[in-house]
């Protein structure tokens, strides 16, 4: 979709609301909010991919996802020509989820999205709690980052850390970080000191599948022309001319390698087609 365009829509006492076309490139669009001194969006710096694709799978990096930012998206019935107009609520986001990758809003259901507009608090706090981040700040020697500073930051740790999908075919982190609950992270912390673990509102706790995946061995590991990326376990890569049976059988051995060792069952983040 190849609809341009962003714009500041409105501004109250508490927030700036910006609209952008569904073909914008997400990363620009970081970067000009900074530029007009608009924070809010700087932990979701250098996620590839464009605006109108954000809102279907929920990016989220660093303690953030787009629904913490989201306000309403347009989309186009091609069948009607007419513009539907989704709020926040009935997108039904979730973990790396929202109600369009369901059946029915898919692309071959004939509805695509347009603009998006989001809603930027003026009461901005830092996000800086995610260990990686943390430490890149500290490294950089910046106690009270602001905005662009950790957008900065957050750039550097994802260009050391991920492949450029341009160099090396990747579509970012392949599986979800899984959740589980309070008793189960009790009992996987106590078998295997070191485990990552980030609690939620909900009661449950969020696990470092990258973490998984290293500790059962396929860190750097190839299974034919797909492997799990040297620098950043989570990362699936394409080594060269590999079908797509093969990328789901890399998928599935990852899978059960966690499911031995751990008990834990991890999921795509891709939709297979």
């Amino acid at each position: 979709m190849a609809i341009g365009g962003r714009q500041l829509l409105a501004e109250d006492d508490d927030a700036w609301y910006v609209r952008a076309g569904a073909g914008e490139n997400w990363h620009q669009l970081v970067r000009w909010t900074l530029e007009q001194g608009w924070p809010g969006l700087e932990n979701l710096a250098l996620i590839p991919g464009t605006v109108g694709a954000a809102p279907i799978q929920n990016i989220g990096a660093y303690g953030l996802e787009i629904a913490d930012r989201f306000l309403s998206l347009e989309a186009c019935d091609m069948q009607s020509g007419k513009t539907l107009h989704i709020d926040r609520a009935a997108c039904r986001f979730a973990y790396r989820d929202s109600v369009f990758k369901q059946q029915g809003w898919h692309l071959d259901a004939g509805r695509v999205v347009t603009h998006v507009t989001l809603r930027l608090p003026k009461a901005w706090q830092p996000l800086t709690g995610y260990a990686d981040l943390a430490a890149e700040l500290d490294q950089q020697q910046i106690a009270n980052p602001n905005a662009r500073q950790i957008a900065a930051a957050v750039t550097h740790v994802r260009r050391r850390k991920l492949p450029d999908p341009a160099v090396l075919p990747n579509a970012g982190s392949f599986f979800h970080n899984p959740l589980v609950d309070a008793a189960a992270g009790e009992r996987l912390a106590s078998r295997f000191p070191g485990l990552p673990r980030y609690p939620q509102v909900d009661g449950r706790v969020k696990l470092a599948a990258g973490w998984l995946i290293e500790q059962s061995g396929w860190k750097g590991r190839n299974l034919g022309p797909v492997g799990m990326y040297e620098k950043q376990a989570l990362v699936l890569v394409n080594r060269g001319g590999a079908s797509g049976a093969e990328v789901i059988a890399l998928a599935k051995a990852v899978q059960a390698a966690v499911r031995e060792r751990f008990g834990v069952e991890l999921t795509p983040e891709p939709v297979f087609l």
